[in-house]
């Protein structure tokens, strides 16, 4: 079976993709330009690589990408600069997430479709009943007006908790919340809740993309693993 990921040239997105690579298994990949992916994922007999800009692909296109795809990642988030941060598109995040799965809900698949969101733990769940500091929220009202990526990490990943696709016989979903990520090659353990155990703000702790890779390919091929947290927001930390 194919995965479509989204995001395969940022940091954590290419790390999926060769986690997959590594299992044999077969990787659709969407990006503008391929020039600064390796050649092992390039030239992989795993991969293909689909040159387009996402959010100008038509419906019917989409529609053609996700045919056929038994779980569908998005990796993609805004670039640290001035222009990747103010500039457009301000909706990347949710604007292909309610593609998408507009896109899967259309070719009515057989069995859900899995779609594996990267967030973070930034959002708060609020259906959870997840609680934060006074001091915590003040910050975070604060962030909703200065940083529009914020505000669309959170709306993308309440699309998926309030929207009709909650309930939606054609999807399933994961939204992975990582902490503080850091770049470790290395492969350590990890430790996976349903909600954060420390304060994102004020007691940040480590996660490796490589370990947020790790959990979401796990996701794709372990259905025990993705009985147990389909439909809910996990939070990932490097174990200590």
């Amino acid at each position: 079976m194919m995965t479509l990921v989204l995001g395969a040239t940022g940091a954590t997105g290419r790390l999926v993709v060769e986690e997959l690579i590594n299992q044999n298994r077969k990787v659709r990949i969407i990006v503008r330009s391929s020039d600064n992916l390796p050649l092992y994922i390039t030239t992989s007999n795993h991969v293909e690589v689909v040159h387009a800009n996402v959010l100008e692909l038509t419906d019917d296109q989409l529609a053609e990408y996700v045919w056929g795809c038994e779980a569908v990642v998005s990796c993609l988030g805004h670039n640290l600069t001035f222009k990747g941060i103010y500039g457009q598109p301000r909706r990347l995040v949710t604007d292909v997430t309610t593609r998408i799965c507009k896109a899967i809900r259309s070719t009515q698949p057989k069995t859900p479709t899995k779609f594996i969101l990267m967030s973070t733990t930034g959002f708060q769940n609020i259906l959870a009943d997840e609680k934060i500091s006074a001091a915590h929220q003040i910050i975070v009202s604060f962030l909703r007006m200065i940083l529009p990526p914020h505000v669309d990490n959170e709306q993308a990943a309440r699309y998926l908790q309030t929207c009709e696709i909650r309930s939606s016989k054609f999807i399933e979903w994961v939204a992975v919340r990582p902490d503080s990520l850091t770049n470790d090659i290395g492969r350590t353990e990890y430790e996976i809740h349903p909600s954060p155990q420390f304060d994102p703000i004020f007691d940040s702790q480590n996660t490796s993309r490589l370990n947020v890779a790790r959990f979401m390919t796990e996701l794709i091929t372990s259905a025990e693993t993705w009985c147990k947290w389909k439909n809910k927001f996990p939070v990932i930390y490097n174990k200590n």
